[in-house]
């Protein structure tokens, strides 16, 4: 039996809770010594969990081995032996765990749906690119295997120059062996660059005459300005309107959701939504309400400033699955591809750039004030992408100009990634309530590169800093951005708690945080962020029964054999949306 230790509230937030599931008949009575028993007798269950393993990652400190579940609520929390109510089924736990769903705080679900079609370009363990005659061998066979048309876009997702074997993006000289019919657009594994053939430069008009658009650049061969075929940033936005959209997109949407629902996951975002994907999210819906929930934020520019339709962006309701939250920014770029927006210099520049280069903004400061104030004042939720600590000071500076600081409102206001921010920054979250949400799998997946190429060992210690949040008491998450890496939500509390590089160092141990800690982040401080703590992230009566069981007691074993537990089911609003092997 698992008793969580956390500070126990008062008997009045208990009652509270427990009036909310009054229309299925649960009372409670005091036993004369100040606690509370339950009078279960008058419940209907359509389901019953019963193990020694729950978890509920709420603040109540009493023996809880039984949870009941009628249609889309939790109806009962407690011991079994005060459970007296009807039954429909009752699922035995055994070893197995029960926790609240996972709640993704920040990917794009609709793309991660779209991908099934591109070529995966990817380096292990995502992919099988290890080198850029890998890379090509890959992008022929797709060639080969679809029988695709001379003139036919190509589209890869995933490569990842920190890993090729050539420490290098493609570039035209790479991709033309492949064709030099067909144009070729590979999307580098942060989303923030691009490496095209020179067929697709030519489509995209991209030629020695180019200028560099704002919030881009367009990569040119040494001492030359001849375009090399990389693209970043804003640049990337000429090739990329070119890309086939998908022949099925609703039915590659719920497929994503269901793999979604593998990883345990029962709240999903599609952070950066564009307008036609709003509708197309709301057409979906609609035809086939979704498994699991999806919150979607509406991208927004410096050109949206004065956008009409942007004033009521915002709902709190879901409609088959599925509700707008609010709106997001991104103010620079990707530590990994060398564009995030820097205080210092990077250790080891991009190729062709100074010593002294430290990345660059997406918008100026001016627009990223303008963006701010208007959506603060209409009261919308805001997330908004700042990796390097240069932007976390544009995203701290131009929040606290449209903040009221004495009567501070409950915005919740989130900075996605926030990988470098410093001590002194913090200091700024923790007095204007700022939610970070950190990308925590870098520490695994771009450990190595960030200290050995990107910010070196005394920055990169440091990256995503939850072990010092938590000693400001700044409530976080943390997220996996898929697809840039697979919607893993076990690899992320492992990534999180244990801080493991690829090559199996520790990068930042002073940063290491409890994996409960690290279960938080991805449950009730997640549902707090998407302000929906009263009705998900932890296991309550009353609450939305998102729940997922877990092959092992996440908190019974090793830190470092958290990659060894699997998701066994994933329920999301009373019905089981996914079934592991093991069941």
């Amino acid at each position: 039996m698992v008793r969580e230790t956390m500070k126990f509230r008062a008997l009045s937030l208990v009652m509270l809770l427990l009036s909310v599931a009054s229309h299925a008949g649960l009372t409670s009575a005091s036993n004369g010594n100040g606690s509370s028993q339950i009078n279960s007798s008058d419940l209907d269950a359509d389901v019953v969990f019963r193990g020694e393993h729950i978890i509920t990652l709420s603040d109540i400190d009493s023996v809880v081995n039984l949870v009941a579940v009628k249609a889309d609520k939790i109806v009962f929390v407690g011991d079994a032996e005060q459970w007296q109510g009807r039954v429909g089924k009752t699922v035995e736990l055994g070893e197995s765990a029960l926790l609240p769903g996972f709640i993704d705080a920040h990917g794009h679900i609709s793309f991660y749906a779209s991908v099934a079609g591109m070529a995966n370009v990817a380096s292990p363990p995502v992919g099988p690119a290890e080198n850029m005659a890998g890379l090509r061998q890959v992008l022929k066979t797709y060639i080969q295997t679809r029988e695709l048309a001379e003139d036919a876009w190509i589209v890869g997702l995933g490569y990842d120059d920190s890993l090729l074997e050539e420490g290098r993006h493609p570039t035209i000289e790479d991709l033309d062996q492949v064709s030099a019919t067909h144009p070729i657009l590979l999307m580098h594994v942060s989303g923030h660059l691009a490496a095209v053939n020179s067929r697709a430069l030519q489509i995209a008009g991209i030629n020695e005459a180019s200028e560099n658009p704002p919030g881009g650049v367009i990569r040119r061969f040494p001492d030359s300005q001849r375009p090399n075929g990389v693209l970043e940033e804003s640049a990337t936005y000429a090739v990329h309107r070119f890309q086939v959209p998908s022949e099925n997109p609703l039915d590659d949407l719920h497929r994503g959701l269901q793999e979604y629902a593998s990883y345990g996951i029962t709240t999903a975002q599609d952070g950066g939504t564009s307008a036609a994907s709003i509708g197309m999210f709301e057409a979906a819906s609609q035809a086939k309400p979704f498994p699991i929930d999806v919150v979607a934020f509406r991208r927004v520019q410096e050109k949206d400033l004065l956008d009409p339709s942007l004033k009521e962006i915002h709902s709190r309701d879901y409609i088959n699955g599925f509700r707008v939250g609010g709106i997001k920014m991104i103010l620079d770029g990707s530590p990994q591809g060398k564009t995030a927006y820097l205080s210092e210099p990077y250790e080891v520049p991009p190729q062709g750039k100074a010593a002294d280069y430290r990345g660059y903004p997406i918008m100026p400061a001016t627009a990223i004030d303008a963006l701010f104030a208007k959506f603060v004042a209409a009261g919308t939720p805001i997330l908004a992408h700042a990796n390097g600590d240069a932007a976390a000071d544009l995203f701290l500076n131009a929040l606290e100009q449209g903040l009221d600081l004495d009567h501070l409102p409950d915005h919740r206001t989130v900075m996605i990634h926030a990988q470098t921010v410093r001590e002194d920054q913090l200091d700024r979250f923790a007095m204007m309530k700022v939610i970070p949400s950190y990308f925590s799998a870098h520490t695994f997946y771009w450990g190595d590169w960030h200290r050995d190429s990107v910010l070196g060992l005394r920055r990169a210690s440091r990256i995503s800093p939850t072990a010092s949040s938590l000693k400001k008491d700044i409530l976080f998450t943390v997220h996996n951005d898929a697809p840039v890496v697979p919607p893993d939500m076990l690899r992320l509390v492992w990534a999180t708690a244990n801080r493991l590089t690829r090559s199996g160092q520790t990068l930042g141990s002073a940063q290491k945080i409890s994996v409960y800690e690290a279960l938080k982040a991805v449950t009730i401080n997640a549902a707090y962020q998407y302000f929906e703590e009263n009705n998900k992230g932890s296991i309550q009566v009353g609450k939305q029964a998102d729940l997922v069981i877990l092959s092992k007691n996440p908190l019974m074993v090793s830190p470092s054999d958290l990659l060894n537990i699997e998701v066994v089911r994933t329920i999301a609003r009373g019905k089981t949306v996914y079934l592991g092997e093991k069941n």
